[in-house]
């Protein structure tokens, strides 16, 4: 296991007890032998809106990174999805996202492997200066069809 997959676990762990966590990330790289940038990178990459997170974060003192779990719904992080995404996307921006939404038990893996095979460069046969921008709007559309009432 990685160190970043480590780093996440942990802090998984120490939320699951509560939807909040306060922690000092000077404190938090000691307890891993690592630089306090690789604990920015987890929290970056790890603990995004649009995986269920709100972060907070001050610099000074230790740097102080406050984390809270956000009730998240299906149609709830699809429109965020959609609100978030821009009016182009690659390919391996959708692959993220199908991977987040499988990770949560939003999709099936019967959607996921339709959003993916709609949206991929073997289907999208046009120009590369068009085909994000074609990409962005099919997936959109496909899911604001997943969004539940």
């Amino acid at each position: 296991m990685r160190m970043s997959d480590t780093i996440e676990e942990f802090i998984k762990e120490l939320l699951k007890d509560d939807d909040e966590l306060e922690i000092q990330r000077n404190e938090l790289a000691e307890q891993f032998n690592c630089v306090p940038s690789q604990i920015n990178y987890v929290i970056a990459t790890r603990f995004k809106p649009s995986q269920g997170y709100y972060v907070e974060s001050r610099r000074g003192g230790g740097g102080h990174i406050k984390i809270k779990k956000i009730n998240v719904t299906k149609s709830n992080l699809i429109m965020h999805t959609i609100n978030s995404m821009g009016d182009s996307i690659t390919g391996n921006e959708v692959d993220i996202f199908i991977s987040n939404f499988l990770s949560y038990g939003l999709i099936s893996e019967i959607e996921a492997k339709l959003l993916k095979v709609a949206t991929s460069d073997n289907v999208l046969i046009v120009p590369q200066e068009i085909r994000d921008r074609l990409r962005a709007s099919i997936f959109k559309n496909m899911l604001i069809n997943l969004v539940e009432d």
